[in-house]
């Protein structure tokens, strides 16, 4: 696979007489592509119905003409103040029923027609125009879905969308539905909550107590249902005019919509990567960590999207869309990077697999929300500190050898169902279906391992040495059938398999695993302050569960509670949410044709099919095989 850089690019920012002068230094830094067009409605539709595309036709002509290839991003994530005017009901309303405004981006509720309709309109109009064109040579779709916690609204567009969702959930005789049987699934036998009609349906917010969570979970399928239709709509659009490939670019740890299901329609899953704003804003790591990684990112953060998203791209292709080139504008607190750690960001979304690695943003615009946002180059166009890591990583692709991409000997299940269960109930402050799988994650790398995330319809485990499975809240019967069915080692568990379809608990008792009578018989989640010790090792945080019945106990707490059992030939169910060390012990315990080896502090691994990469986030020098690698270093190998 040939890896190549880009750049995202406003040519709308900036004067016309300086676009051929920009196109020429991108093309001398030897970038492949060029994002454009994601937030310019309102020049591309000034009003309703006129289009002035001049400008557009001469920015894509004058970047193709410099041997640029141009990502054509459609501008449906910043409506132009006429359509908020037309339809006012497309604003977003939040959990607080406080209507969202206009006057930055993103401001649109998924479930409004009307605006739908006029973004059917703005795509066909730019599909029309462009889907043949040279130099066009991939699309995106809007911009970060969810981004600024968008996709729940709590609107009256999205209360009529989702009574009719449900509608189609519980069918029924016409199109009126079966509300008996939605009672039925929800418990609504419970507080007196069943409903005479679906038109009674409100949405889970603003009500007394805590709303009915299956009622809370629902809406959120519903919600992530709508995402998925949204672009479903302007991918069908783009498809009739153009035959080039199709992405969006998705962001990290945006979890409330599933990425595999938008996936589905696209061509390339692409995100957009912050290493040092996400340690701050959305890692969870604590102060301690926070301090020792502030300039480098969190070492594992990064290389889990890299793999998630290349579980959610057709066929594993996936770009990294965005990368932070330097300090930016929106975390607590927004540090420079390291002197490198830009080249090894690039370098480990490589490894992981990625095909383009494009920067945000060329230049650092001097106005408006985004003016502490820094790009390649200053706002005066001198180049800043990233550009010349950029011109380095361009020097050694040069003479690198092509990556192939190997199955890696972990697999870890990833289910955006179950993180909007968590959400729903995760039963203690902090915790989350996103920090326990992550956790698993991290446990993997510090081992050395190299891990694939695959989505939760996966049935064909073979040729892993080891399958995780932690926190799948619903599981189905032939999903553990495929599980026990595995050549390698499988480890489920905590929380596996706890409710069913509708959020009611099972009877038999979860995890309710094929030929084992093991049984979650209480549960408790515990607080930060009051871990339980591991015999052996180790501790159990946040979470674990009473288990009765099962086979051999593999690991116990140390005045003897059972947290991980076997239940199954090649099946341990683990009942406790443990530390790294309990996650490496169990690890390296139970799969034992894995080849670990435990990482310096900071240090990960990475194999692809021909090589080995080695990444320094520690702030100081490390000694990998015989060789001093400086911080911010890369060290590869051939295998």
């Amino acid at each position: 696979m040939k890896r190549t850089l880009g750049v995202c690019y406003y040519p709308e920012h900036w004067p016309e007489a300086q676009w051929a002068e920009d196109a020429a230094r991108m093309a001398d830094l030897g970038l492949t592509w060029v994002r454009i067009g994601e937030f310019a409605w309102k020049r591309m539709e000034p009003v309703e119905g006129t289009y002035e595309w001049g400008w557009l036709d001469r920015a894509i002509e004058t970047l193709g003409a410099a041997g640029l290839k141009v990502v054509l991003g459609t501008p449906t994530a910043t409506p132009p103040a006429w359509v908020v005017a037309k339809h006012p009901g497309m604003l977003p309303v939040d959990a607080e029923g406080r209507v969202r405004g206009y006057g930055s981006r993103r401001h649109y509720c998924f479930s409004h027609a009307g605006y739908l309709e006029e973004c059917r309109r703005i795509v066909t109009a730019m599909a029309k125009r462009y889907g043949r064109n040279g130099h066009v040579a991939a699309w995106q779709t809007d911009n970060e879905y969810s981004c600024h916690d968008t996709v729940l609204s709590y609107s009256d567009a999205a209360r009529d969308a989702f009574r009719d969702w449900l509608r189609a959930q519980f069918p029924g005789a016409g199109n009126d539905g079966d509300i008996a049987a939605l009672n039925a699934a929800w418990g609504n036998v419970f507080w007196s909550m069943d409903y005479d009609d679906f038109d009674q349906i409100g949405l889970p917010n603003l009500t007394v107590t805590e709303v009915n969570p299956a009622h809370a979970h629902a809406f959120r399928r519903f919600a992530s249902d709508q995402v998925v239709a949204f672009n479903r709509a302007q991918v069908d659009i783009l498809r009739a005019h153009s035959d080039a490939p199709i992405a969006h670019n998705y962001m990290g740890r945006i979890t409330d919509f599933d990425h595999f299901k938008v996936g589905a329609d696209l061509d390339i899953a692409s995100w957009d990567s912050y290493p040092l704003g996400f340690l701050e804003d959305r890692s969870g790591a604590g102060d301690a960590h926070q301090r020792a990684y502030a300039r480098q990112g969190d070492p594992d953060f990064q290389a889990f999207h890299h793999d998630l998203y290349r579980a959610v791209g057709r066929e594993g292709r996936w770009w990294v869309m965005e990368q932070q080139p330097g300090p930016v504008n929106w975390a607590p607190y927004n540090p420079a990077p390291l002197p490198g750690m830009v080249r090894l960001w690039t370098w480990e979304a490589f490894a992981h697999g990625a095909e383009a690695v494009c920067y945000f943003r060329w230049r650092q615009a001097p106005f408006a929300q985004e003016q502490m946002h820094a790009g390649l180059l200053r706002p005066d166009s001198a180049e800043a500190e990233a550009f010349g890591e950029a011109r380095q990583v361009m020097a050694e692709l040069a003479g690198a050898p092509d990556v192939e991409v190997a199955q890696a000997p972990v697999a870890i299940l990833f289910d955006y169902d179950a993180d909007a269960a968590w959400a729903v109930q995760p039963h203690g402050a902090g915790l989350s279906y996103f920090g326990l799988v992550f956790d698993w994650y991290r446990a993997c790398r510090k081992l050395g391992l190299s891990v694939d995330i695959v989505p939760v319809t996966c049935r064909d485990f073979d040729w892993y040495d080891l399958v995780l499975a932690p926190g799948l809240m619903h599981m189905t019967d032939d999903l553990k059938t495929a599980l026990e069915a595995a050549d390698g080692q499988v480890i489920v568990g905590p929380r596996s398999g706890a409710r069913d379809a509708h959020f009611c608990i099972p009877t038999p008792l979860p995890p309710a695993w094929p030929a084992s009578d093991l049984a979650v018989s209480r549960v408790q989640s515990m607080r930060p302050d009051m871990p339980l010790d591991v015999a052996g090792g180790g501790q159990v945080i946040g979470y674990l569960e009473q288990l009765e019945g099962g086979g051999d106990v593999v690991m116990s707490t140390e005045d003897g509670a059972p947290v991980a059992v076997r239940c199954g030939a090649g099946t341990i169910y683990v009942g406790g949410w443990g530390d790294d060390t309990a996650h490496m012990r169990l690890i390296r315990d139970l799969a034992p044709t894995l080849t670990t080896v435990e990482m310096p502090e900071g240090v990960r691994r990475r194999a692809t099919g021909t090589e080995q990469f080695w990444f320094n986030y520690a702030a100081h020098d490390v000694e990998i095989q015989g060789e001093i690698v400086p911080p911010a270093g890369v060290k590869r190998t051939s295998l």
